[in-house]
């Protein structure tokens, strides 16, 4: 077990501290930066795109991500509200995030011109990435963790970031819990890993925008069972708010996933670039080969047209040397 506790500050400048969740969060979008534009390459889309766009998308989802925060955890901010816009922040609302993040990209997809839905599946394995990384910004703040454990991973948490149900006057100092970050981080690492074999092994199956319906069925039900493990929950009617979400992100992604594979679908238009694509959908467009039979038949002269006759040769003229 882990007997220690992080310290929230890893450096100090000057007056200016720097959290380790912002350096989480930093690292985290420059790695799903990488993979995204290695992805868009592979996906024959333009890679250039992504500059101007990871920072308009990564403030709309700090933003939104923020917000669901703050309403998630209101009893830290109603005696003080302006510590929602002061550092150091105490986390941030995945799906706060994610519902204004894919709103910014909807938009900036539609102001550049460029297929909303195949970037929606380059950008779905960035988001795993982003969550596997940025996750562990959770555990040096000692927030996300769950009910006392007696696993080898469990982890140790001060009394001074307790909640409620788990303070030291109920529970002893040496009580460990459920590293409920970790659980996320690791179901993040391994839903990139999926997604991205995807891309490259069932291009045939997938439809441009399937990733990302995956992206929202997977998440959905790994932060549904976490859930079950919080006490400090968001709750509606009794029913943690998390769960209502994972609901609403789960049902209409398989349906929708479900009605885009049924029979007769409408075909699928390429990739921008689909000569140099090797990832992703493959679109009906370019994904028929013609069977490689018919085209030697096509070469074939037909029996019944008359074959060319030589060319007869021309004598040479009376005056040639030769003649």
């Amino acid at each position: 077990m882990l007997d220690f506790t992080p310290d929230p500050i890893a450096i100090q400048l000057g007056p200016l501290p720097v959290y380790w969740y912002g350096i989480g969060y930093a690292l985290g979008l420059a790695a799903a930066y990488l993979v995204m534009v290695r992805l868009a390459r592979r996906a024959g889309e333009d890679a250039d795109i992504l500059g101007n766009g990871m920072i308009i998308v990564a403030v709309a989802a700090l933003i939104g991500g923020r917000l669901y925060h703050v309403i998630d955890q209101w009893v830290l901010y109603q005696d003080d509200p302006i510590k929602i816009f002061l550092p150091p922040y105490s986390g941030l609302g995945v799906y706060g995030g994610i519902a204004t993040g894919t709103v910014a990209a909807f938009l900036y997809a539609r102001y550049k011109r460029v297929p909303f839905l195949r970037w929606a599946d380059i950008i779905a394995p960035g988001l795993f990435v982003m969550q596997a990384i940025a996750r562990w910004g959770n555990f040096f703040n000692q927030e996300l963790y769950g009910g006392p454990t007696t696993l080898p991973w469990g982890i140790a948490i001060d009394c001074a970031h307790r909640v409620e149900a788990y303070t030291c006057a109920v529970l002893p100092e040496t009580t460990r819990f459920h590293p409920l970050f970790l659980y996320e981080s690791l179901s993040g690492l391994m839903g990139a890993i999926v997604l991205i074999w995807l891309g490259f092994h069932a291009r045939k199956r997938l439809r441009p925008g399937d990733l990302l319906l995956l992206f929202f069925v997977w998440y959905g039900l790994v932060r549904f069972g976490l859930e079950t493990f919080r006490v400090d929950n968001w709750t509606f009617l009794g029913v943690p708010v998390a769960q209502i979400v994972s609901v609403m992100f789960i049902v209409p992604a398989l349906v929708i996933l479900g009605w885009r594979h049924r029979p007769g679908h409408p075909a699928d238009e390429p990739a921008t670039h689909p000569e140099v694509a090797t990832w992703g959908a493959l679109g009906e467009a370019v994904g028929w080969e013609p069977d490689h039979d018919e085209e030697e038949d096509d070469e074939e002269p037909d029996d019944n047209e008359p074959a060319d006759e030589p060319e007869a040769e021309s004598e040479p003229p009376p005056d040639s040397p030769t003649a």
